[in-house]
């Protein structure tokens, strides 16, 4: 009998044990995808401020070169016209390259967020101000 209960006895520990092993399993999950995403969401917020950003600095320096360019080039609707054609242009490069300049860099940077396995990675040395004994 008293093997029994010995069983019975660690039986219980070990489902006290999974039910604990779970539990710190879904709060390390949690943690790591609040981690993901708060990268994710910090770095969408850095690019749009920069693209906006870079469309307010490309739309006024399109009207200096609008302004620049007019004298030499016959009028100021010319001079527009030309960089409205230029602009157009480079877009349409940025959309034939759109593979190579936007969607393998994305795919690149969530495959290394959310796809690394951290249990294999080398933890960072610690940089100490101590000197070392002699």
């Amino acid at each position: 009998m008293f093997g029994a209960e010995k069983s019975i006895e660690n039986l219980q520990q070990l489902f006290a044990e999974s039910k604990k092993y779970l539990e710190l399993q879904t709060e390390y999950a949690k943690l790591e995808l609040t981690e993901k995403l708060t990268i994710l969401l910090s770095t969408l917020i850095l690019v749009l401020v920069l693209i906006i950003l870079g469309m307010v600095a490309l739309f006024y320096f399109s009207f200096t070169i609008a302004y620049v360019l007019a004298p030499h080039i016959g009028g100021l609707m010319s001079s527009f016209a030309l960089i409205t054609l230029f602009l157009l242009v480079i877009m349409g490069v940025v959309y034939y390259y759109r593979q190579k300049l936007i969607v393998a860099p994305m795919v690149k940077f969530l495959a290394n967020l959310f796809l690394r396995d951290n249990m294999n990675q080398q933890p960072k040395e610690e940089v100490s101000d101590e000197q070392p004994a002699e």
